[in-house]
């Protein structure tokens, strides 16, 4: 303990016997050597004693002691001896000598005592300070850790402290400050308001008209978050430094709690704004591109009902298709805008399990050759892969809508699913001879509600164009926000002789410890 002591009986004795003791000593070594040697030696025997006793006398016993010291040299022991009356010439400037170079070397010895107390004292300060920081900065609620901070002012002021935090939820101005405070001790009333005072004002109570109390608000940067009240420290140590000390174990736990309510409203204000997002997501697919399939439903279906009787069964049929096409179509674009919104909700739980790429390749494009006809999908998937670990629903759709970008964007040749081993990584890759992709815009086509253009010279760009009006914009960007909750990247590779290659990579993680699957490789087709 660093802070204030009351002195006691036991204090006092343990903190002067070293002074008696060491003057003790003095006088039996004066009586030993005495008529053996010369004066001016026993003398510096008192000058000893005043340099070692200062290491524990007070300074007002350390210039004490050696004034009574010297007066009782003079009468026992310089002639006439038991007599007041000595030779001044003789013994005077020996005798004032002695008391003076006492004074001296006690008050230095006291000086440097004090200034190697002070600097322990701030050591102890700055280590308390330091540990009081740590502490704090690995919790996210400091608020739950008050008690070291009054243990902390405990040890430093020397008495118990009460105090009283505000823990109000960031930005919750429904909720009263009183529900939202919790106190450490046991306050009175009156305590009680001194302390919500100070922590209102953010200013310092240092007793006006209360002589035996402090009370420290603790401040952030922009209000205080608390208060505490505090014993008024004892003589021990400087009361102004200790009050500064004081203040800053107040302030670091004030600007812990300003931190924490900072890093809850971030999080409140991120959640808000993904909230937003998500309607802005919704309205801008409504507004965008719900409207032009909305529209073409609408006239098909008018169509049907105004002129059944008049129209052939081709009619019919087409506009029935059409019907079908367009809800598909507008189907898709919704769910992939709601799964584009829902990964990016904080919090998103994955329902992850070891899963065969055989299966679900297998699965999706099935799904796909019977939407858009199987002639032009191909399938190469390597025998004996290991399971990979993932949401097989998400990577489903990421595939399906990799495939269906495929086929809406090319429209000649091939598209091809590959499943194989990238060194020690899984990949998966859907290849096209579709008119590819400029290089600039290789990371905006994963942005939603973004199409790039074509490449340079494309030979089908017609197609391409006329593709991207009924594009969404969202396929890519859900694609790519499946690939990030997994830990993996999705990206755009060029082809040789054109085309594009999109490549899902999984972590080394997704498939370490697999164990192998069991399926059977699907055909070469």
């Amino acid at each position: 303990m660093f802070g204030p002591s009351h002195d006691k009986p036991g204090l006092l004795v343990r903190r002067y016997a070293p002074v008696a003791a060491t003057w003790s000593l003095a006088w039996v070594l004066i009586g030993l050597i005495d008529r053996r040697i010369d004066l001016g030696t026993q003398a510096m025997v008192i000058v000893l004693a005043s340099a070692v006793a200062a290491f524990w006398a007070s300074r007002w016993l350390a210039i004490l002691a050696p004034a009574l010291a010297v007066q009782a040299f003079t009468y026992w022991y310089v002639p006439p001896r038991q007599d007041w009356m000595i030779n001044i010439e003789e013994h005077g400037l020996l005798l004032v000598t002695s008391l003076v170079v006492s004074w001296i070397v006690s008050l230095l010895m006291q000086r440097q005592r004090e200034l190697a107390d002070n600097e322990h004292r701030l050591v102890l300060r700055s280590e308390q300070l330091r540990r009081l920081g740590d502490a704090l900065r690995e919790v996210d609620d400091p608020g739950a850790q008050a008690s070291l901070l009054q243990d902390a002012l405990t040890t430093s002021i020397g008495g118990s402290a009460v105090m009283l935090i505000l823990r109000r939820p960031p930005g919750d101005t429904l909720v009263a400050p009183e529900a939202t405070e919790c106190t450490l001790g046991d306050p009175g009333d009156d305590e009680a308001a001194r302390l919500r005072a100070v922590m209102a004002s953010g200013v310092a109570w240092t007793g006006t008209g209360d002589t035996t109390r402090w009370c420290l608000p603790m401040r952030g940067r922009s209000a205080s978050y608390g208060a505490a009240l505090l014993p008024l420290p004892g003589a021990v140590g400087d009361p102004q430094a200790m009050l500064r000390h004081a203040q800053a174990l107040c302030d670091l736990m004030g600007a812990a709690l300003e931190r924490a309510n900072a890093v809850h409203a971030a999080h409140a204000a991120r959640e808000a704004a993904q909230i937003q997002s998500l309607r802005n997501t919704l309205l801008a697919a409504i507004s965008h591109d719900h409207r032009t399939p909305l529209a073409t439903i609408l006239g098909a279906a008018s169509s049907l009902q105004d002129q059944d009787l008049r129209l052939s069964a081709d009619q019919r049929q087409r506009l029935v298709a059409t019907i079908v096409g367009e809800a598909t179509q507008l189907a898709r674009l919704t769910h992939n805008t709601l799964q584009l919104a829902r990964l990016d909700t904080p919090g998103l739980v994955l329902q992850m399990d070891w899963e065969s790429l055989e299966e679900i390749v297998g699965t999706v494009v099935q799904r796909a050759r019977a939407r858009a006809g199987g002639d032009r999908l191909r399938v190469y998937v390597k025998p004996g892969l290991p399971l990979v670990r993932c949401d097989a629903v998400l990577l489903s759709q990421l595939l399906d809508n990799l495939i269906d970008n495929a086929l809406t964007y090319a429209d000649r040749g091939a598209v091809e699913v590959w499943a194989d081993l990238d060194r020690d990584r899984m990949a998966l890759a859907v290849d096209d001879r579709g008119p590819g992709i400029a290089e600039a815009h290789k990371e905006m086509i994963f942005e939603a509600f973004k199409r790039g253009a074509p490449a340079p010279h494309a030979d089908h760009a017609d197609h391409a164009d006329a593709a991207a009006t009924r594009g969404a914009g969202v396929g890519l960007a859900v694609c790519r926000a499946i690939a990030r909750v997994h830990q993996a990247d999705v990206e755009w590779r060029p082809r040789a002789g054109g085309g594009s290659r999109f490549i899902l990579l999984f972590p080394a993680s997704a498939t370490a410890d697999a164990p192998q699957a069991n399926s059977l490789p699907l055909p070469l087709s």
